[in-house]
């Protein structure tokens, strides 16, 4: 577990803001006798908002607009940004944490009439059109027949990413407190040497057991932890310099090359300066006009 500026645990994701508002998952639509296969809404919490651990009986689809959500589900971190979406099998326990500002949408799906099932927590590619189609079933005045029409077409064009941007955390006790302190503090910039001395066992081990349970090497990890990080800040306004010392980068130039790295592109490609949508949102959004 992380923990947060107030000592207090956090479900496994990053140091906890000030003015966080920490709530419980509302009440869910089979709570409310729903009788459609798709349920969606959407909420904007005007703080940085924390849901606790939790699951549901119906599958979830959550995705955001104008900033980040992070997810912790069991050993992985998932961080939603515009563009992407994440699903959650039914039954699966998750935390979340949006910034404050974002618009918060998420769409509940009922088991026995989804004729798909992605049995793990998978990102979700969210085009135009599909925002648009739940966006339309948000709507309270829909009769039957053109709710089913448009639930339809949700299922044919519900699609996981070719991408899953996800955080694996080790899971081993030789290395967590290596995770936990990074989750912590991203710019905590220990050498894999440091950290071998501080825990009293070998550099190599530290790296053997990185490999195994991540599959990427200490650094790998570390960078791709900040650039978690870094997704959530950019969207939350902040310009890069400040990004780049708040990840414990010394210079702009290198948070910028450790970004490209992992998301194929500079984080000015990535976030229009005019209004911080996402690249991959603006292109899908210019194919679909010019189309």
């Amino acid at each position: 577990m992380a923990r947060s500026s107030c000592g207090e645990a956090t479900p496994g994701m990053w140091r906890r803001e000030a003015g966080t508002a920490l709530r419980r998952a509302e009440a869910l639509p089979e709570e409310r006798s729903t009788p459609h296969a798709i349920v969606a809404g959407v909420q904007i919490p005007h703080v940085p908002t924390e849901w606790a651990p939790h699951a549901h009986a119906m599958h979830e689809l959550v995705w955001v607009r104008g900033g980040t959500l992070t997810s912790r589900v069991a050993d992985r971190v998932f961080t939603v940004f515009e563009g992407s979406g994440l699903w959650m099998p039914a039954g699966v326990v998750h935390g979340g944490r949006a910034t404050a500002g974002a618009e918060f949408h998420d769409a509940f799906f009922a088991p026995d009439r989804t004729p798909f099932a992605f049995g793990e927590p998978k990102a979700i590619t969210m085009t135009p059109l599909l925002e648009s189609l739940l966006t339309h079933l948000s709507r309270t005045d829909l009769d039957t027949e053109a709710r089913a029409r448009a639930e339809s077409v949700v299922f044919d064009v519900l699609q996981p990413s070719e991408r899953q941007f996800a955080l694996h955390l080790p899971g081993d006790a030789r290395i967590d407190p290596i995770a936990e302190a990074l989750l912590d503090d991203p710019a905590d910039g220990r050498s894999l040497e440091e950290w071998a001395r501080s825990l009293e066992i070998s550099d190599r081990t530290i790296t053997r057991a990185f490999r195994h349970t991540t599959g990427l090497s200490f650094a790998q990890w570390r960078q791709m932890l900040r650039v978690h990080r870094a997704l959530m800040l950019l969207s939350d306004g902040f310009d890069v310099t400040t990004v780049s010392e708040t990840l414990g980068y010394r210079q702009p130039s290198s948070f910028i090359a450790a970004f490209r790295r992992v998301m194929g592109t500079t984080p000015g490609a990535f976030f229009d300066p005019a209004d911080g949508t996402p690249g991959s949102v603006r292109n899908a959004v210019s194919d679909v006009q010019n189309a």
